[in-house]
């Protein structure tokens, strides 16, 4: 006689059996919650950099050269003043040299972006203007080049300027003459044909060095702020509301504006989009 189905046995083993273990439910809510700590943690440091932006504060722009860390002679300043008068009388170029004290925390880019918008450096209809930029305290310096002269004064050659003609005499302790071979090449570019200031050494494109990492950190950052903004709802609507109430709140307090400058100078309503170059000594 037949014996009716038979049940087949139960597995015993299980995924350990494998090289696998169970992870209870708990297990996942503390790594979420570890996760969500760090992530809001990096948020809230990131706003606080935004913040420190808005809170900086800045020289009142009061003539071509701007000498607030008191690096410059009386002799510079006058010789430079007079070449930054003689390029702005013939092409309409407003070149302006700044030493700063510090950097308030913040790298130079941003700072020194933000100090050319702020004095609004070359015409307002050709924003050809151009900042130096030297902060001796943190040893950094930049050259900021406004928006209407970034296809002569180009990122590449504002660098071979700060490589060649400035930071070696920064490092020295030279920052009268750093500045002048500065200001001097910046206006050989500016004023003459390429075909001439290309056979000067000290701008030959051959010399350049590698890209400054400053600029790469800067471009990573964009890219997470971007990211963050696309992907999390929650903190577009926290970066929004927190960017427009410092806009609104601040209406530029703190800062000093070279619109009402005295001795009778001032910036003529240009801007700059952050071309230009950065370099240390």
């Amino acid at each position: 006689m037949n014996a009716g189905p038979r049940s087949l046995p139960r597995p015993t083993s299980d995924l350990s059996d494998f090289g696998y273990r169970k992870v209870s439910q708990p297990g996942h809510a503390r790594v979420a919650l570890e996760i969500g700590t760090f992530s809001a943690s990096a948020v809230v440091a990131f706003l606080f950099t935004i913040v420190a932006a808005f809170a900086l504060t800045f020289p009142t722009l009061t003539g071509r050269v701007v000498d607030q860390a008191n690096i410059i002679s009386a002799a510079t300043r006058s010789a430079l003043e007079q070449k930054l008068a003689g390029l702005e009388a013939r092409s309409g170029i407003q070149l302006v040299v700044a030493t700063i004290s510090s950097l308030e925390g913040q790298e130079i880019e941003p700072y020194g972006n933000e100090l050319f918008r702020t004095w609004k450096l070359g015409e307002k209809t050709k924003n050809n203007g151009v900042l130096l930029l030297v902060a001796p305290n943190e040893r950094r310096v930049r050259i900021e080049v406004g928006y209407g002269l970034e296809g002569t004064l180009t990122d590449a050659l504002s660098k071979v300027i700060i490589t060649n003609a400035i930071a070696p005499r920064f490092k020295a302790g030279d920052f009268a003459d750093g500045v002048t071979r500065g200001v001097d090449d910046i206006i050989t570019v500016l004023t003459t044909d390429a075909s001439e200031w290309q056979k000067r050494p000290s701008l030959r494109l051959d010399n350049q060095q590698a890209p400054d990492p400053a600029s790469w950190l800067l471009i990573a950052a964009l890219i997470a702020l971007v990211t963050l903004l696309i992907v999390s709802p929650g903190f577009r609507w926290f970066f929004l509301n927190v960017a427009l109430n410092i806009l609104v709140n601040s209406g530029g307090s703190g800062r000093s504006s070279g619109s009402s400058s005295g001795g009778g100078f001032s910036g003529g309503g240009g801007s700059s989009g952050g071309g230009g170059a950065s370099g240390s000594w």
